[in-house]
């Protein structure tokens, strides 16, 4: 079974790919949103010669012939088009073997808990802990995830005062039960972020992401070693070495990727076993309801060192929502499995019909 075709369909933010094979059996995938265009243009003219005419069903042969083969221009755009052809190929795989990806990779398939993740930092800190409330009584979150800091800030908040506001805020609102997580996205200095997360333990926080730059491992290192709350990172990283060296410096306490932004289900596979050899948590980063979410659900059901909770964006997803079916819904705090083999989803004719159309073939 020879992979024959590689098709996209682009609308921004997203890049749905279909990989056929020789065959007829074909798989349906996604590119990291945003930047659409740039991905499917990578993808017909980096990837597709490396991947037309290989085994299909070889998943890891295939991602690792892609990234060798283009090693001089390896990084984020590469690995984010990978991303659509990798997990193109496991729902084809799954739909040929008449079994869910989950269950291809040992896993058995379940409702997952999640978080609510809020991603804005232009609301006051009364709105946001009203906003995380209304998920907590209308959907049944326990668990919450809010911004702190300004992004990038140089130990700036968004505006002064801001944090230490929002931290009370969604403590008194959500009750002493809540579990809270914060986001600093790359906020602060090792000195800084040691201070915040001292606050941080004191209203019972237990989940610290991205404290620091995350190029700057080290930094985030001398986090994590110094604060009882466990510190998380890895959403922005996409090279393999750069998770062994995150991981066995022990940097961060809770490895974060995004099987988007790491390059699909087969490297992320790798960082959640590499984090599962260190004693280490994986909670991949899934911040929006593409099929990134269904991607994650699949990952989370068969690694043996899941998070306690998994992802889930509680802004406005409409653009999301005419992507495919069934759509992924919360209730009491869980979110359902998808049923069928590959990814258990369709994508929807008519999101197909008004997108940009590629096509490379043998």
């Amino acid at each position: 079974m020879k992979i024959h075709s590689i098709e996209t369909y682009t609308r921004e933010p997203v890049t749905i790919v279909r990989v056929r094979a020789d065959d007829g059996t074909e798989g349906w995938g996604q590119a990291a949103p945003s930047n659409a265009g740039i991905s499917a243009l990578i993808l017909h003219r980096q990837l597709a010669r490396h991947a037309l005419g290989q085994e299909a069903s070889d998943i890891g042969a295939v991602v690792e012939r892609c990234v060798e083969g283009e090693y001089k221009t390896e990084g984020p755009h590469l690995c984010r088009a990978l991303a659509g052809l990798d997990t193109a190929l496991w729902d084809l795989r799954g739909k040929a073997e008449g079994k869910s990806i989950c269950e291809l990779l040992g896993g058995t398939p379940r409702p997952l808990d999640v978080y609510a993740s809020s991603m804005r930092r232009d609301t006051s800190p009364e709105e946001e802990a009203d906003r995380l409330k209304r998920a907590q009584e209308e959907r049944g979150f326990r668990a919450f995830k809010f911004k702190i800091g300004r992004r990038q800030g140089k130990d700036a908040d968004q505006w002064p005062g801001r944090t230490e506001a929002l931290l009370e805020a969604a403590r008194q609102t959500l009750g002493n039960d809540a579990i809270l997580y914060v986001d600093a996205n790359s906020a602060y200095s090792p000195e800084r972020a040691i201070e915040v997360g001292r606050m941080l333990e004191e209203y019972g926080v237990c989940h610290f992401e991205e404290p620091c730059p995350f190029q700057e491992l080290e930094w985030t290192a001398q986090v994590a070693e110094a604060l009882e709350i466990p510190v998380a990172g890895g959403e922005q990283d996409c090279w393999i070495s750069q998770f062994h060296r995150m991981i066995r410096t022990d940097a961060v306490d809770v490895v974060q990727p995004d099987l988007c932004y790491v390059g699909g289900l087969s490297r992320a596979f790798q960082v959640a076993r590499m984090a599962r050899e260190a004693g280490k948590p994986c909670t991949p980063h899934a911040a929006n309801p593409s099929l990134v979410a269904v991607f994650t659900m699949h990952l989370l059901t068969a690694i043996p060192n899941p998070g306690r909770f998994m992802e889930y964006s509680i802004e406005n997803s409409s653009w999301a929502e005419g992507l495919y079916a069934p759509f992924p819904r919360v209730e009491g705090g869980k979110i359902a499995f998808p049923e069928g083999p590959g990814w258990g989803v369709e994508i929807r004719p008519e999101w197909l019909e008004s997108a940009e159309y590629q096509v490379s073939s043998l």
